[in-house]
């Protein structure tokens, strides 16, 4: 080794070497921008000087109440302040942090709490009986619950427990954070959606999210000072790590309990919102939104839409209002996204309709990631020729530890070197990745594979169609063939044969629904079409 030895005094000190962690953002923010505003939600906005003092305060509360560090600290709240404040809060105690998805079933929620030994949980007053059941539920004695009341949303505090504001008064805003002595410690416990069997939970380590902070600010083109609207729950992939991503460029985070267009367009327009991160539910949402819940603004709002591929039709129409957006992908087992639509220059002469096709590609991997491919069944590279499919697979420093206490999962998941995400893609010949579907999402018909999300695609571009969904009906002859469940905007009329019609014109005939049923399709609470609900419903058919 020579002179590259560690004998000749170049091993890691502490002036050369710190572990990664993104409790660093906030306490470099304190100072660098203390008076700029880090949290706002209705009347209540805090400095950074305030926001570092408050999470102090609740890492001190935690402390005096026994978390120890490796505990886990789990939250049942909206996008409200106090689930920010435990994105620090928690783990600057040393904790784990384990926000829920408030739209749990009780038993999936009590499932949480054993399984991942959750000591506290700040629930959110509306979701208290939730929290309740959960822990009477529980095979051991469940977690302790702190309140988290919300009186300007008419939650105002019960009584029956401690309260949070209570708690951090407790707290000493001086309070010496545990930072990690090891960046691989376990930040952040999430668990998986679960429609098939009990969720996984997924855990975050403190390198992962602060890289995964690192690369969102190249990818997102961020400068200093943005305005970020929390749509994107902060219970799923930790928000995206956006919360832990806005001290590095001292922007200001805003709350948002309940996601409406009237929320929205008032966020950007009195707010001067810049960013924001959904769903293609919420883009929908935006382009639907009734003529009283717009208001103009003259800035343009840059927008990370993932969950479900865009429709070509949405984004086109989305872009005229003054939003521009980029297709980003991954999974609550990468930290949210991992792949992004990069533009390129040369697409600038192309039509309307067609650079709204070369965004909704998934695109390429983000800087913090070592690769993101598509692969065949034997773990090699398929052919970029636009129609070979195959797996996706990526690796990098945003991929997850693995899944708590599941070695056999984290073992198949790893299996070949990269993770193994179960979506179905192809790549075209510059290497953007475009999903076909996910695995279990493909339709085959005598022996054809239809990918759902292309006809979906084409159903999104009728223009009496907000929302739609396509599944596998099971057919005698054909085996399967294509279902689809469509949600209608506001006074459109019922009428099936024209949203056939509509589709046979752009796809071959076996790709066109055989069936299209009108209802409300069912979502989770990131707006993902549940589509094994709607699968069974086709069965019944």
């Amino acid at each position: 080794m020579g002179w590259m030895s560690d004998e000749a005094g170049l091993e890691k000190r502490a002036a050369n070497y710190v572990p990664l962690t993104p409790l660093s953002h906030l306490n470099r923010a304190k100072t660098v921008f203390p008076n700029k505003e880090a949290l706002v939600y209705g009347q209540r906005r805090y400095t950074y000087a305030q926001y570092h003092a408050r999470v102090s305060q609740l890492a001190s509360a935690l402390h005096q109440r026994g978390i120890k560090p490796g505990d886990v600290v789990a939250t049942l709240i909206p996008n409200l302040p106090a689930q920010a404040e435990a994105h620090f809060g928690v783990p600057a105690c040393g904790a784990v942090l384990n926000t829920i998805n408030t739209r749990l079933d009780t038993g999936t929620v009590a499932y949480i709490f054993d399984h991942g030994e959750a000591k506290i949980v700040l629930c959110d007053t509306q979701f208290l009986p939730l929290a309740e059941a959960a822990k009477e539920a529980c095979e051991g004695d469940g977690p302790e619950i702190i309140e988290v009341a919300d009186p300007q949303a008419d939650y105002p505090a019960t009584g029956r427990f401690p309260e949070y504001e209570d708690v951090l008064n407790g707290g000493d805003p001086a309070f010496q954070w545990l930072m990690p002595e090891d960046e691989w410690e376990s930040l952040s416990l999430n668990y998986t959606s679960g429609t098939t069997g009990r969720p996984k939970g997924v855990v975050y380590h403190h390198r992962g999210a602060y890289l995964m902070t690192m690369g969102t600010v190249i990818s997102w083109r961020m400068q200093l000072h943005p305005k970020f609207l929390a749509i994107v729950p902060l219970f799923h992939c930790n928000g995206w790590n956006h919360t832990w991503m806005m001290p590095v460029l001292g922007g200001t985070v805003h709350c948002c309990r309940d996601i409406t267009p009237d929320a929205i367009y008032t966020a950007i327009a009195d707010e001067g919102v810049t960013h924001f991160g959904g769903a293609p539910i919420v883009l929908n949402m935006i382009v639907n939104a009734p003529d009283s819940a717009r208001k103009p603004f003259d800035h343009t709002v840059e927008v990370f839409t993932a969950g479900a591929p865009p429709a070509p039709a949405t984004l086109a129409k989305i872009e005229t209002l003054g939003f521009n957006v980029t297709q980003v992908y991954g999974l609550t087992e990468t930290y949210g996204h991992v792949t992004e639509c990069v533009w390129d220059s040369d697409w600038d002469a192309a039509t309307q309709d067609e650079k709204s096709s070369l965004k909704a590609r998934q695109g390429v991997a983000f800087p913090m990631m070592e690769y993101v491919t598509v692969v065949d069944e034997q773990n090699n590279q398929v052919p970029m020729d636009k129609q070979t499919q195959g797996e996706i697979v990526m690796r990098g420093n945003a991929v997850m530890k693995g899944y708590l206490k599941n070695p056999d999962a984290t073992n198949e998941a790893f299996e070949g070197g990269h993770f193994h995400s179960g979506d179905i893609a192809f790549q075209h010949p510059d290497t953007h990745i475009q999903i076909a579907d996910r695995a279990k999402d493909i339709i085959i018909s005598g022996g054809e594979n239809i990918s759902s999300v292309e006809v979906e695609g084409v159903l999104m571009s009728h223009p009496d169609v907000n929302l739609c969904a396509v599944v596998a009906k099971p057919d005698d002859k054909w085996g399967e063939v294509p279902c689809a469940f469509v949600e209608l905007k506001a006074g459109a009329k019922e009428d099936a044969q024209a949203l056939i019609d509509h589709a046979r014109a752009q796809l071959a005939g076996f790709k066109t629904p055989k069936q299209v049923v009108f209802q409300e399709l069912p979502k989770t609470s990131t707006g993902k079409i549940q589509k094994f609900e709607l699968r069974t419903l086709a069965k019944s058919f």
